[in-house]
This record gives structure tokens, C-alpha cells and sequence, in this order.
């Protein structure tokens, strides 16, 4: 599975922005998606993963209320949805796939190139 991940940007603090990551294959279905994080100078951090059918999803303390994670396996594309957005948040964004939706990255088998998102304040 090859995963490319699009959708950052520069945001004011409150603002929005979706991010989509992409999957080549025809297996996409069978595989539980991920969305980390790593900001300058940090450790990468978990902030949300979905079952292989939507059904269940998993969010981060820092980020539950504010994004949404959803997938479309017609389209083998995972989004996520970032809402009132804060400087906090400003870190590149990685999508992964994996045997099952995990808050811990080693789950995961395949990982996106990442996409920068800068919240200003």
C-alpha cells in the first residue's frame, strides 16, 4: 500500500482544514488507518485512527471534540477533519495503514510522506 498524504496549509487559530490521504491498491479496505503527528522538536504523536470499515474510530484526548476521522473505501482515501484548530496543532501530518487501528505507531506498516500544517495565532 502506498500512501499519499495532502490537504496542509498555513490556518489562522479557529480555523479549518481537511487533510486526505490517498492509498494505491486494491487492499485499502482490509486496513485499519491512522493519523499521527510530529511537531518541531517533538516525538511523533498519535492523534487518530479508524477500522478497516469505519465503524470505529479513536482520537487522541488533545484533539477529541475538534477533528473527525472518516474514510471512503470507494474512493481507498482516509480524511481528516480539523476544526477550531490552535497553534498547538501545528505539526506535519502522517497517514499510516495498518492490521488494526492503534494508538501506537509501531501498528502500523505503511506510513504517507506527511503534510505540514501551520496554525498561526
Amino acid at each position: 500500500v502506498q500512501l499519499q498524504a495532502s490537504g496542509g496549509g498555513l490556518v489562522q487559530a479557529g480555523g479549518s482544514l481537511r487533510l486526505s490521504c490517498a492509498a494505491s491498491g486494491r487492499t485499502f479496505s482490509s486496513y485499519a488507518m491512522g493519523w499521527f503527528r510530529q511537531a518541531p522538536g517533538k516525538e511523533r504523536e498519535f492523534v487518530a485512527a479508524i477500522s478497516w470499515s469505519g465503524g470505529s474510530t479513536y482520537y487522541a484526548d488533545s484533539v477529541k471534540g475538534r477533528f473527525t476521522i472518516s474514510r471512503d473505501n470507494a474512493k481507498n482515501t482516509v480524511y481528516l477533519q480539523m476544526n477550531s484548530l490552535k497553534p498547538e496543532d501545528t505539526a506535519v501530518y502522517y497517514c499510516a495503514a495498518g492490521p488494526r487501528s492503534s494508538w501506537w505507531e509501531y501498528e502500523y506498516d505503511y506510513w504517507g510522506q506527511g503534510t505540514l500544517v501551520t496554525v498561526s495565532s
